[in-house]
């Protein structure tokens, strides 16, 4: 492939990304939710009562984002914080009653993002998007896993 088509690959692939989180966040701001604080809510849907730092792994994003995002949610009535039963040092972030409400909201904005992006494709197109990313995606996190080796290895 010539170095302007894997240029203009990368730049379609940026540009889809930021198109879709904009329509996202504006879908997401109409429900009180900003950016990132959508993938909190539906990580604790799928599982309550998570760490910080596990949230945090989670979603690839550095602990102190996390507890920022947890704080405002948790201002907003969302979430709520406790301490471990095991560590006191430790807390578990749960969802409130007004967080599980929401959380219908946050998955309808998504699938309508969803709906909007592959609008135009068939079945088979969508399947077939689905595999590529997967796979773009895969080589992307086998890369940073490479650069990650490479760097243990110059230390030595």
């Amino acid at each position: 492939m010539a170095k302007a088509d894997k240029t203009a690959t990368m730049s379609r692939l940026h540009s889809a990304a930021r198109l879709a989180r904009t329509a996202l966040a504006a879908r997401l701001l109409a429900h009180g939710f900003y950016a990132g604080q959508d993938q909190i809510m539906l990580a604790l849907d799928r599982e309550d009562g998570q760490t910080p730092g596990n949230l945090a792994g989670r979603l690839g994003v550095r602990p102190p984002t996390i507890t920022k995002t947890i704080n405002r949610l948790q201002a907003q009535g969302f979430l709520d914080k406790r301490a471990s039963e095991a560590d006191a040092r430790q807390a578990h972030i749960f969802l409130t009653d007004s967080g599980r409400e929401t959380i219908r909201a946050i998955e309808k904005s998504v699938k309508k993002t969803e709906k909007q992006a592959l609008k135009g494709l068939d079945k088979k197109e969508q399947k077939a998007l689905l595999k590529l990313l997967a796979r773009i995606e895969a080589n992307l996190l086998n890369e940073e896993m490479v650069l990650v080796d490479d760097d243990a290895e110059s230390d030595e």
